[in-house]
């Protein structure tokens, strides 16, 4: 396992793979605490805010080109950016039940796309597997 290749990765791609590394521990932290306190709550913003940060990141990462620069992981971008904001939504309404929804669609996402990162020729790949 090394960092040079993500040392070497190009910014957008430093910045989504810091947001979504971070991401993993959160995530587990928050889907074992207890829901609803004030903990809940600030992680739960770090969360988003992560998350944010990982989904608009994408836009500048065009290593796989379907579409023009973009692929179909960018849509999933964008549902996730919209999930946030009706996660958000919910919660305010105090629609408990859809804001656990959406933040566990997203949080499944997140898995879906983060497998895609893996795969061959990519930099968490390139990681992992020492080149």
């Amino acid at each position: 396992m090394t960092l040079a290749p993500l040392i070497n990765a190009p910014l957008a791609i430093q910045i989504h793979a810091f947001a979504a590394l971070v991401l993993v521990p959160l995530t587990a932290v928050q889907f074992w605490r207890r829901k609803g306190g004030i903990h809940h709550r600030a992680l739960g913003w770090a969360w988003v805010v992560l998350m944010a940060i990982a989904a608009v990141s994408s836009f500048w990462i065009h290593s796989i080109r379907l579409v023009g620069p973009f692929s179909p992981i960018h849509i999933l971008s964008i549902i996730t950016i919209a999930g946030l904001f009706g996660a958000i939504r919910a919660r305010r309404a105090g629609n408990i039940a859809e804001h656990r929804r959406a933040m566990m669609m997203i949080t499944a996402g997140w898995f879906i796309a983060g497998a895609f990162a893996f795969l061959p020729g990519r930099v968490m790949f390139q990681m992992v597997a020492g080149g």
